[in-house]
Protein backbone atom coordinates (compact mmCIF):
# COMPACT_ATOMS: atom_id res chain seq x y z
CA UNK A 1 0.00 0.00 0.00
CA UNK A 2 1.15 3.64 -0.54
CA UNK A 3 2.82 5.79 2.20
CA UNK A 4 1.60 9.06 1.96
CA UNK A 5 1.86 11.25 4.90
CA UNK A 6 1.08 14.68 5.86
CA UNK A 7 3.94 17.26 6.17
CA UNK A 8 5.12 20.74 7.32
CA UNK A 9 4.49 22.78 4.42
CA UNK A 10 6.53 25.91 3.62
CA UNK A 11 4.14 28.41 2.14
CA UNK A 12 3.40 32.25 0.96
CA UNK A 13 1.18 34.83 2.42
CA UNK A 14 -2.21 34.76 0.39
CA UNK A 15 -1.67 38.19 -0.64
CA UNK A 16 1.18 37.41 -2.45
CA UNK A 17 0.49 33.44 -3.65
CA UNK A 18 -0.67 34.54 -7.30
CA UNK A 19 2.67 36.37 -7.91
CA UNK A 20 5.10 33.52 -6.19
CA UNK A 21 3.24 30.35 -7.79
CA UNK A 22 4.60 29.48 -11.38
CA UNK A 23 5.04 27.48 -13.83
CA UNK A 24 7.31 24.83 -13.89
CA UNK A 25 10.75 25.03 -14.69
CA UNK A 26 10.73 22.54 -17.53
CA UNK A 27 7.93 24.30 -19.58
CA UNK A 28 9.77 27.54 -20.35
CA UNK A 29 13.44 28.43 -21.25
CA UNK A 30 15.75 31.17 -19.29
CA UNK A 31 14.72 34.35 -21.37
CA UNK A 32 10.79 33.46 -21.32
CA UNK A 33 11.26 33.00 -17.27
CA UNK A 34 13.11 36.49 -17.10
CA UNK A 35 10.03 37.67 -18.86
CA UNK A 36 7.46 35.94 -16.75
CA UNK A 37 9.25 37.06 -13.47
CA UNK A 38 9.57 40.62 -14.34
CA UNK A 39 8.32 42.79 -11.50
CA UNK A 40 7.76 40.11 -9.20
CA UNK A 41 10.17 40.02 -6.89
CA UNK A 42 8.53 37.20 -5.00
CA UNK A 43 8.14 35.39 -8.08
CA UNK A 44 9.37 31.53 -7.43
CA UNK A 45 11.22 31.32 -10.42
CA UNK A 46 13.84 33.72 -8.49
CA UNK A 47 14.42 30.30 -7.04
CA UNK A 48 13.39 27.39 -10.01
CA UNK A 49 14.98 29.66 -12.25
CA UNK A 50 17.85 31.23 -10.46
CA UNK A 51 20.06 32.03 -13.46
CA UNK A 52 17.34 35.08 -14.56
CA UNK A 53 19.25 36.93 -11.66
CA UNK A 54 22.67 35.85 -12.54
CA UNK A 55 24.82 37.85 -15.99
CA UNK A 56 23.69 37.01 -19.14
CA UNK A 57 25.30 33.89 -20.46
CA UNK A 58 25.52 32.01 -17.21
CA UNK A 59 25.51 28.16 -17.66
CA UNK A 60 21.86 27.08 -16.04
CA UNK A 61 23.85 24.28 -14.56
CA UNK A 62 26.65 25.80 -13.63
CA UNK A 63 27.29 26.22 -9.50
CA UNK A 64 26.67 29.92 -10.04
CA UNK A 65 23.36 29.21 -10.51
CA UNK A 66 22.37 26.68 -8.11
CA UNK A 67 23.97 29.23 -5.31
CA UNK A 68 21.69 32.24 -6.38
CA UNK A 69 18.93 29.75 -5.61
CA UNK A 70 19.74 28.79 -2.37
CA UNK A 71 20.44 32.47 -1.71
CA UNK A 72 17.16 33.16 -2.74
CA UNK A 73 15.21 30.91 -1.31
CA UNK A 74 17.02 31.68 2.38
CA UNK A 75 15.94 35.58 1.46
CA UNK A 76 12.58 34.73 0.54
CA UNK A 77 11.77 32.81 4.12
CA UNK A 78 13.52 35.88 5.85
CA UNK A 79 11.29 38.14 4.44
CA UNK A 80 8.24 35.52 5.25
CA UNK A 81 7.46 35.03 1.73
CA UNK A 82 7.75 31.41 2.59
CA UNK A 83 6.25 30.51 5.97
CA UNK A 84 6.77 27.09 7.50
CA UNK A 85 3.58 25.92 8.94
CA UNK A 86 3.71 24.54 12.89
CA UNK A 87 2.20 21.28 12.37
CA UNK A 88 2.53 18.78 9.61
CA UNK A 89 -0.52 18.41 7.39
CA UNK A 90 -2.20 17.65 4.03
CA UNK A 91 -3.46 20.05 1.24
CA UNK A 92 -6.12 20.10 -0.93
CA UNK A 93 -5.07 21.76 -4.68
CA UNK A 94 -7.24 22.32 -7.25
CA UNK A 95 -7.04 23.44 -11.20
CA UNK A 96 -9.93 24.86 -12.92
CA UNK A 97 -9.77 24.73 -16.73
CA UNK A 98 -12.48 25.10 -19.29
CA UNK A 99 -15.27 24.96 -16.46
CA UNK A 100 -13.90 21.58 -14.98
CA UNK A 101 -12.17 21.53 -11.94
CA UNK A 102 -9.89 18.76 -10.53
CA UNK A 103 -8.76 17.57 -6.73
CA UNK A 104 -6.13 16.77 -5.44
CA UNK A 105 -4.05 15.85 -1.75
CA UNK A 106 -0.85 16.95 -1.70
CA UNK A 107 1.27 15.04 0.77
CA UNK A 108 4.83 13.45 1.18
CA UNK A 109 5.10 10.63 -0.78
CA UNK A 110 7.99 8.09 0.22
CA UNK A 111 10.91 7.54 -2.01
CA UNK A 112 10.50 3.59 -0.85
CA UNK A 113 7.57 3.46 -3.06
CA UNK A 114 9.04 4.75 -5.66
CA UNK A 115 12.11 1.98 -5.57
CA UNK A 116 9.72 -0.52 -4.54
CA UNK A 117 7.31 -0.03 -7.47
CA UNK A 118 4.21 1.05 -5.16
CA UNK A 119 4.74 4.62 -7.50
CA UNK A 120 4.16 3.51 -11.08
CA UNK A 121 5.87 5.02 -13.63
CA UNK A 122 5.08 4.83 -17.64
CA UNK A 123 7.88 6.91 -19.21
CA UNK A 124 11.76 6.28 -19.49
CA UNK A 125 14.06 9.23 -17.72
CA UNK A 126 16.77 10.51 -18.88
CA UNK A 127 20.04 10.63 -16.09
CA UNK A 128 21.21 14.65 -17.26
CA UNK A 129 17.38 15.72 -16.49
CA UNK A 130 17.36 14.11 -13.26
CA UNK A 131 20.70 15.25 -12.26
CA UNK A 132 19.99 18.74 -12.73
CA UNK A 133 17.01 18.61 -10.17
CA UNK A 134 18.86 16.05 -8.06
CA UNK A 135 21.62 19.21 -7.91
CA UNK A 136 18.72 21.63 -7.06
CA UNK A 137 17.28 19.45 -4.18
CA UNK A 138 20.90 19.04 -3.00
CA UNK A 139 21.28 22.79 -2.76
CA UNK A 140 18.08 23.99 -1.08
CA UNK A 141 17.17 20.91 0.56
CA UNK A 142 13.88 21.25 -0.05
CA UNK A 143 11.46 19.86 -3.15
CA UNK A 144 10.53 23.10 -4.24
CA UNK A 145 8.36 22.05 -6.89
CA UNK A 146 5.27 19.15 -6.52
CA UNK A 147 5.28 16.03 -9.10
CA UNK A 148 1.70 15.14 -10.42
CA UNK A 149 0.05 11.92 -9.09
CA UNK A 150 -3.03 9.80 -9.81
CA UNK A 151 -4.64 6.88 -7.92
CA UNK A 152 -7.69 5.35 -8.22
CA UNK A 153 -10.28 7.14 -7.12
CA UNK A 154 -11.49 6.15 -2.98
CA UNK A 155 -14.81 7.79 -2.60
CA UNK A 156 -13.94 7.85 1.26
CA UNK A 157 -10.83 10.59 0.20
CA UNK A 158 -13.71 12.39 -2.43
CA UNK A 159 -16.20 12.90 0.57
CA UNK A 160 -13.32 14.24 2.98
CA UNK A 161 -12.47 16.45 0.61
CA UNK A 162 -15.61 17.44 -1.23
CA UNK A 163 -16.63 18.20 2.70
CA UNK A 164 -13.63 20.63 3.06
CA UNK A 165 -14.21 22.63 -0.28
CA UNK A 166 -17.88 23.07 0.65
CA UNK A 167 -17.61 24.33 3.75
CA UNK A 168 -13.75 26.24 4.32
CA UNK A 169 -12.89 28.99 2.17
CA UNK A 170 -9.63 28.42 0.26
CA UNK A 171 -6.23 29.77 1.49
CA UNK A 172 -5.32 31.19 -1.88
CA UNK A 173 -7.96 31.51 -4.46
CA UNK A 174 -6.62 33.06 -7.96
CA UNK A 175 -7.18 32.77 -11.95
CA UNK A 176 -3.25 32.71 -12.84
CA UNK A 177 -2.32 34.61 -16.25
CA UNK A 178 -3.27 31.82 -18.54
CA UNK A 179 -6.67 31.96 -17.62
CA UNK A 180 -6.65 28.71 -15.46
CA UNK A 181 -7.95 28.56 -11.88
CA UNK A 182 -5.96 27.63 -8.92
CA UNK A 183 -7.51 26.84 -5.45
CA UNK A 184 -5.73 25.74 -2.11
CA UNK A 185 -7.19 24.12 1.35
CA UNK A 186 -5.26 23.95 4.31
CA UNK A 187 -6.45 20.91 6.35
CA UNK A 188 -6.08 22.04 9.96
CA UNK A 189 -7.98 19.07 11.17
CA UNK A 190 -5.85 16.69 12.95
CA UNK A 191 -8.10 14.10 12.77
CA UNK A 192 -8.90 14.68 9.06
CA UNK A 193 -5.09 14.54 8.57
CA UNK A 194 -4.76 11.49 10.66
CA UNK A 195 -7.97 9.88 8.66
CA UNK A 196 -6.56 10.74 5.47
CA UNK A 197 -2.98 8.85 5.93
CA UNK A 198 -5.06 5.87 6.93
CA UNK A 199 -7.05 5.72 3.48
CA UNK A 200 -4.32 6.04 1.41
CA UNK A 201 -2.67 3.32 3.44
CA UNK A 202 -5.56 1.03 3.57
CA UNK A 203 -6.99 2.22 -0.09
CA UNK A 204 -4.52 2.96 -2.66
CA UNK A 205 -2.44 -0.16 -3.78
CA UNK A 206 -0.45 2.25 -5.92
CA UNK A 207 0.09 5.65 -7.16
CA UNK A 208 0.97 6.54 -10.40
CA UNK A 209 3.41 9.32 -12.37
CA UNK A 210 1.00 11.19 -14.23
CA UNK A 211 3.51 14.37 -14.52
CA UNK A 212 7.11 14.78 -13.64
CA UNK A 213 9.15 11.62 -13.83
CA UNK A 214 12.63 13.38 -14.08
CA UNK A 215 11.55 15.50 -10.74
CA UNK A 216 10.09 11.72 -9.25
CA UNK A 217 13.18 10.02 -9.83
CA UNK A 218 15.42 12.97 -8.92
CA UNK A 219 13.44 12.88 -5.48
CA UNK A 220 13.69 9.36 -4.34
CA UNK A 221 17.31 9.56 -5.36
CA UNK A 222 18.14 11.97 -3.34
CA UNK A 223 16.44 10.00 -0.61
CA UNK A 224 18.35 7.59 -1.11
CA UNK A 225 21.87 9.72 -1.08
CA UNK A 226 20.96 10.85 2.20
CA UNK A 227 20.55 7.54 3.70
CA UNK A 228 23.34 6.58 2.78
CA UNK A 229 25.61 9.63 4.18
CA UNK A 230 23.10 9.77 7.21
CA UNK A 231 25.03 6.77 10.10
CA UNK A 232 22.19 7.70 12.12
CA UNK A 233 18.88 6.76 9.56
CA UNK A 234 15.60 5.91 11.29
CA UNK A 235 13.63 6.21 7.88
CA UNK A 236 11.45 8.89 9.60
CA UNK A 237 13.60 11.32 8.58
CA UNK A 238 12.10 14.06 5.67
CA UNK A 239 14.54 13.41 3.23
CA UNK A 240 12.85 10.28 3.24
CA UNK A 241 9.80 11.71 1.45
CA UNK A 242 9.06 13.77 -1.18
CA UNK A 243 5.76 16.13 -2.55
CA UNK A 244 3.42 15.19 -4.80
CA UNK A 245 -0.06 16.48 -5.62
CA UNK A 246 -2.15 12.91 -5.78
CA UNK A 247 -5.03 13.32 -8.21
CA UNK A 248 -7.74 10.66 -8.57
CA UNK A 249 -8.58 9.06 -12.02
CA UNK A 250 -11.72 9.75 -12.34
CA UNK A 251 -10.79 13.48 -12.38
CA UNK A 252 -8.00 13.70 -14.58
CA UNK A 253 -8.36 13.80 -18.32
CA UNK A 254 -5.33 13.13 -21.09
CA UNK A 255 -5.37 16.17 -23.81
CA UNK A 256 -4.06 15.27 -26.85
CA UNK A 257 0.05 15.13 -27.89
CA UNK A 258 0.87 15.81 -31.73
CA UNK A 259 3.19 14.83 -34.37
CA UNK A 260 4.64 17.29 -37.17
CA UNK A 261 7.38 16.18 -39.65
CA UNK A 262 10.02 17.97 -41.32
CA UNK A 263 9.70 15.91 -44.54
CA UNK A 264 8.35 13.26 -46.31
CA UNK A 265 11.55 11.00 -46.61
CA UNK A 266 11.63 12.16 -50.79
CA UNK A 267 8.14 11.48 -51.17
CA UNK A 268 5.33 13.26 -52.89
CA UNK A 269 2.10 14.36 -50.97
CA UNK A 270 0.14 12.08 -53.37
CA UNK A 271 2.66 9.35 -52.77
CA UNK A 272 2.55 9.75 -49.43
CA UNK A 273 -0.79 9.70 -49.41
CA UNK A 274 -1.36 6.27 -51.25
CA UNK A 275 1.28 4.90 -49.04
CA UNK A 276 -1.08 5.54 -46.24
CA UNK A 277 -3.70 3.98 -47.92
CA UNK A 278 -2.20 0.14 -47.32
CA UNK A 279 -3.22 0.67 -43.14
CA UNK A 280 -5.66 3.82 -43.09
CA UNK A 281 -9.11 4.07 -44.64
CA UNK A 282 -8.43 7.50 -45.89
CA UNK A 283 -10.86 10.35 -46.44
CA UNK A 284 -10.23 13.77 -47.64
CA UNK A 285 -11.44 16.16 -45.50
CA UNK A 286 -10.80 20.06 -47.22
CA UNK A 287 -9.18 23.53 -45.34
CA UNK A 288 -11.02 23.37 -42.63
CA UNK A 289 -9.64 22.02 -39.74
CA UNK A 290 -10.46 18.30 -38.27
CA UNK A 291 -10.01 17.16 -35.02
CA UNK A 292 -10.15 12.77 -34.48
CA UNK A 293 -13.21 11.99 -32.15
CA UNK A 294 -12.37 8.29 -31.13
CA UNK A 295 -9.89 5.88 -30.92
CA UNK A 296 -7.55 4.89 -33.86
CA UNK A 297 -9.09 8.03 -35.73
CA UNK A 298 -5.73 10.27 -36.55
CA UNK A 299 -6.35 13.37 -38.90
CA UNK A 300 -3.21 14.87 -40.87
CA UNK A 301 -2.48 17.83 -42.58
CA UNK A 302 -0.95 17.75 -45.51
CA UNK A 303 -0.43 20.54 -48.56
CA UNK A 304 -3.00 23.05 -47.19
CA UNK A 305 -5.91 20.29 -46.71
CA UNK A 306 -7.26 17.91 -43.94
CA UNK A 307 -7.73 14.10 -43.95
CA UNK A 308 -9.41 11.55 -41.75
CA UNK A 309 -6.98 8.75 -41.24
CA UNK A 310 -8.92 5.61 -39.62
CA UNK A 311 -6.77 2.79 -39.15
CA UNK A 312 -7.58 -0.64 -40.55
CA UNK A 313 -8.40 -4.03 -38.52
CA UNK A 314 -5.20 -5.75 -37.72
CA UNK A 315 -3.33 -2.61 -37.43
CA UNK A 316 -3.28 -2.93 -33.36
CA UNK A 317 -3.61 -5.05 -31.12
CA UNK A 318 -6.29 -4.60 -28.64
CA UNK A 319 -5.21 -6.96 -26.13
CA UNK A 320 -1.42 -5.29 -26.36
CA UNK A 321 -1.61 -2.28 -24.14
CA UNK A 322 1.08 -0.80 -25.92
CA UNK A 323 0.29 -2.19 -29.58
CA UNK A 324 -3.19 -0.69 -28.85
CA UNK A 325 -2.05 3.17 -28.34
CA UNK A 326 -2.43 5.43 -31.64
CA UNK A 327 1.07 6.53 -30.95
CA UNK A 328 2.05 3.04 -31.27
CA UNK A 329 0.01 2.77 -34.47
CA UNK A 330 1.29 5.44 -36.23
CA UNK A 331 4.63 5.05 -35.51
CA UNK A 332 4.40 1.11 -36.43
CA UNK A 333 2.09 2.28 -39.82
CA UNK A 334 3.89 5.77 -40.64
CA UNK A 335 6.59 7.00 -38.98
CA UNK A 336 8.94 3.84 -39.32
CA UNK A 337 7.77 2.41 -42.69
CA UNK A 338 6.85 4.95 -44.58
CA UNK A 339 8.68 8.41 -43.28
CA UNK A 340 11.52 6.16 -42.03
CA UNK A 341 11.80 8.34 -38.46
CA UNK A 342 12.85 5.29 -35.91
CA UNK A 343 13.99 7.12 -33.21
CA UNK A 344 10.85 9.91 -31.23
CA UNK A 345 13.85 10.33 -28.65
CA UNK A 346 16.62 11.41 -31.18
CA UNK A 347 15.16 12.08 -34.47
CA UNK A 348 15.58 16.06 -35.10
CA UNK A 349 13.03 15.32 -38.21
CA UNK A 350 10.43 15.34 -36.18
CA UNK A 351 8.49 17.52 -33.37
CA UNK A 352 5.85 17.63 -30.71
CA UNK A 353 3.02 19.68 -30.17
CA UNK A 354 0.82 19.90 -27.50
CA UNK A 355 -3.12 19.51 -27.72
CA UNK A 356 -3.45 22.64 -25.28
CA UNK A 357 -2.05 24.60 -28.23
CA UNK A 358 -4.45 23.82 -30.56
CA UNK A 359 -4.64 22.09 -34.24
CA UNK A 360 -4.26 25.29 -35.26
CA UNK A 361 -0.66 25.28 -34.61
CA UNK A 362 -0.22 22.39 -36.23
CA UNK A 363 -1.31 24.32 -39.64
CA UNK A 364 0.65 27.05 -38.79
CA UNK A 365 3.80 24.99 -39.00
CA UNK A 366 2.95 23.31 -42.00
CA UNK A 367 2.17 26.60 -43.80
CA UNK A 368 4.94 28.26 -42.58
CA UNK A 369 7.30 26.00 -44.14
CA UNK A 370 8.79 24.26 -41.18
CA UNK A 371 7.16 21.42 -41.49
CA UNK A 372 5.57 19.48 -44.38
CA UNK A 373 2.93 17.35 -42.35
CA UNK A 374 0.88 17.41 -39.22
CA UNK A 375 -0.72 14.26 -37.52
CA UNK A 376 -3.16 15.14 -34.58
CA UNK A 377 -3.96 12.34 -32.61
CA UNK A 378 -6.99 11.11 -30.24
CA UNK A 379 -5.73 11.27 -26.69
CA UNK A 380 -4.61 8.42 -24.61
CA UNK A 381 -7.09 7.87 -21.52
CA UNK A 382 -6.12 7.64 -18.33
CA UNK A 383 -7.53 3.84 -17.74
CA UNK A 384 -4.39 3.44 -20.36
CA UNK A 385 -1.74 4.74 -18.60
CA UNK A 386 -2.80 3.16 -15.35
CA UNK A 387 -2.82 -0.10 -17.57
CA UNK A 388 0.47 0.39 -19.34
CA UNK A 389 1.81 1.06 -15.63
CA UNK A 390 0.19 -1.86 -13.56
CA UNK A 391 1.56 -4.10 -16.51
CA UNK A 392 5.52 -2.94 -16.22
CA UNK A 393 5.31 -1.36 -19.67
CA UNK A 394 6.83 1.71 -20.44
CA UNK A 395 5.12 4.37 -23.07
CA UNK A 396 6.54 5.58 -26.48
CA UNK A 397 7.74 8.96 -25.49
CA UNK A 398 5.49 11.96 -25.92
CA UNK A 399 2.18 10.00 -25.52
CA UNK A 400 0.51 12.08 -22.64
CA UNK A 401 -0.17 15.93 -21.90
CA UNK A 402 -1.67 16.73 -18.80
CA UNK A 403 -3.13 20.50 -18.36
CA UNK A 404 -3.54 22.78 -16.24
CA UNK A 405 0.42 22.89 -15.42
CA UNK A 406 1.05 22.75 -11.04
CA UNK A 407 1.97 26.08 -10.35
CA UNK A 408 5.27 25.96 -8.22
CA UNK A 409 5.09 27.57 -4.88
CA UNK A 410 1.67 27.02 -3.14
CA UNK A 411 3.36 24.94 -0.68
CA UNK A 412 7.44 23.56 -0.41
CA UNK A 413 8.26 20.39 1.54
CA UNK A 414 11.71 20.92 3.15
CA UNK A 415 14.14 17.50 3.57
Amino acid sequence: MAIIKPFKGLRPPKAISKDLACLPYDVMNSEEAAVIAEGKECSLLHITKAEIDCPAGTDVHSETVYNKAVENFKMFQEKDWLVQDDEAKFYIYAQTMDGRTQYGIVGAAACADYHNEIIKKHELTRPEKEEDRMVLTRYTNANIEPVFFSYRAVPEIDTIVEIIVKNKEADYDFVADDGFGHHFWVINDASTNKKLEELFDTKVPYTYVADGHHRTAAAARIGIEKQENNPNHTGNEEYNFFMAVHFPDNQLEIIDYNRVVKDLNGLSAEELIEKLKTSFEVEKIGVDIYKPVKLHEFSMYLAGDWYKLTAKAGTYDDNDPIGVLDVTILSKQVLEPILDIVDLRTSDRIDFVGGIRGLGELKKRVDGGLMKAAFALYPTSLKQLLDIADSGNIMPPKTTWFEPKLRSGLVIHKI
